[in-house]
């Protein structure tokens, strides 16, 4: 079986055209004891989103969520923003509304477009009021000066004036509603998969035009370099994880060791390290159930 889940979420630029330069806002101050618990609350949503895995230039040591991460592409070079709250170079001066907007819906406060590389596709599923949390806790962030690097784009990557195409016809993307015997576990499950992990980012096929083949979800997709396809997650006799156990699923989420032992490598290391591994146990068994129910015939991955 291929190697389960060797690259970053944030591989899906290959696929999805571009990273958004996604800045956010930062509030003015505390505002009392429930503001403080939902920075508390958003900093655990900020984990489950992968958010400082993609906002950290681990390759040159830089500040967590500073941005700079790089993402080479054959749509060029993209660098992800510095989303601290330096009033200068980072989270500035949107309002909660504007980072809802750009968080669900890919609208930055201009009322321009991000590409769909930012996978607001994904967060779109995404509740306001974690949308909210989030922002509270990113207020909360040691600001770091530190300008965002300019991305290298392709000369057939289009501007984002088509995005306004693009995203009234694909975003976000439409799953099937659960159906009564699916129970609260399951809906959890799904909920930080599909939408805070955005996993089907990568993990899922897509059309030419980079849009979530969704009736495949989980089924494997395309890697950046086109060596491999990213391994399908779908447990289903030899293919995917179906001869992982649930235990075994649970384990490499919390600390990204293999059935055989082996451990993962790669981009991976940070995602299990800032991501998965800082889940509650309770939450790691919700996403465990919820990839094994996912048992329709899988690629060839």
């Amino acid at each position: 079986m291929s190697r389960l889940l060797q690259f970053s979420p944030a591989s899906v630029a290959y696929a999805s055209l571009l990273i958004a330069g996604l800045h956010c806002n930062a509030a003015a101050g505390a505002q009392g004891f429930a503001e403080q618990g939902a920075a508390e609350r958003g900093a655990y949503l900020a984990i489950a989103a992968g958010c400082k895995s993609c906002h950290t230039d681990t390759e040159n040591d830089g500040a967590s969520y500073a941005g700079g991460h790089r993402l080479e592409t054959p749509m060029g070079d993209f660098y992800t923003p510095n989303i601290t709250p330096d009033s200068a170079t980072g989270i500035g001066n949107w309002t909660e509304a504007e980072f809802i907007a750009a968080v669900r819906h890919g609208r930055n406060p201009a009322g321009g477009y991000y590409y769909p590389a930012f996978p607001y596709a994904s967060y779109g599923g995404m509740t306001e009021q974690d949308a909210r949390d989030i922002k509270a806790y990113l207020d909360t962030l040691e600001p770091v000066t530190a300008e965002d690097a300019q991305n290298q784009l392709a000369w057939y990557v289009p501007g984002r004036w088509a995005m306004t195409i693009w995203q009234g016809l694909y975003a976000p993307w439409e799953y099937a509603e659960p159906t009564t015997t699916q129970d609260a576990e399951w809906q959890r499950g799904a909920y930080l998969v599909r939408h805070l992990g955005h996993c089907g980012e990568c993990h899922t096929p897509r059309n030419s035009l980079g849009v979530l083949d969704t009736e495949q979800e989980l089924a494997g997709g395309a890697r950046p370099d086109d060596e491999d396809a990213a391994p399908n997650l779908i447990a289903s006799g030899n293919k995917g994880i179906g001869q992982w156990s649930a235990k075994d699923l649970e384990f490499f989420l919390e600390m990204g060791m293999y059935p055989d032992g082996d451990f993962v490598g790669g981009n991976m290391v940070a995602v299990i390290d800032d991501n998965t591994a800082e889940l509650t146990p309770a939450d790691r068994r919700a996403i465990v159930k919820f990839l094994r129910s996912l048992n329709r015939p899988p690629n060839e991955n």
